[in-house]
């Protein structure tokens, strides 16, 4: 039974981390390079915190007055962080995404990082449990789909963060699927 598999299966081994001090700008361009949604982040093998796309763009929202190269991550971190560890079964690791409302959980053992378990982690390992979290991400799509539609509507344009073709901060537009800014926008054009 997939369910009764371990963390340890088919967890990330290596996921991306960076030091606390790290600033949110650097993280996104790790984010963007690394094609992930988040960064862990580590000191002496600990996890100290947690930084993910949502959070960047929380930070943009409620610090706008401030440049994302002068706000550092830990900063911006949850200060509870959600964990499992590898000896725990997809199952339990499943019932805690659905609890925390998290895709992923950094895997932690004796108080150190060993790896990272993304929901996509799972459904790639078993695509058989695609319907118990189908809902779930449906919920979530249709709430991004409203938001953005409303942002779309308010001010002519999708969002603003890091462009995923150069890494530039900026109005970001979607083109075949992809967040690009005006500059890229009109290459692609092209």
């Amino acid at each position: 039974m997939a369910k009764g598999r371990l963390v340890a299966e088919i967890m990330t081994r290596q996921p991306i981390t960076a030091k606390p001090e790290i600033t949110l700008l650097d993280c996104a361009k790790i984010m963007v390079k690394k094609r992930v949604g988040s960064v862990l982040l580590v000191e002496n093998r600990k996890l100290v915190g947690f930084v993910s796309h949502r959070d960047i763009l929380w930070a943009m929202i409620k610090k706008s007055q401030k440049d994302l190269s002068k706000i550092k991550a830990k900063d911006i971190s949850p200060k509870k962080l959600i964990t499992i560890s590898p000896g725990a079964t997809i199952s339990e690791a499943m019932d805690k995404m659905k609890k925390s409302k998290y895709t992923r959980l950094p895997v932690v053992q004796n108080g150190n990082l060993v790896g990272m378990l993304t929901n996509k982690d799972i459904l790639n390992f078993n695509p058989e449990l695609y319907p118990e979290f189908e809902e779930l991400e449906q919920i979530r799509e249709e709430e991004k789909k409203l938001a953005r539609m409303k942002k779309v509507n308010e001010e002519g344009f999708e969002s603003e963060g890091v462009c995923e073709e150069c890494g530039d901060f900026g109005t970001l537009y979607i083109i075949k699927g992809v967040n690009v800014c005006e500059n890229c926008r009109n290459l692609i054009k092209e």
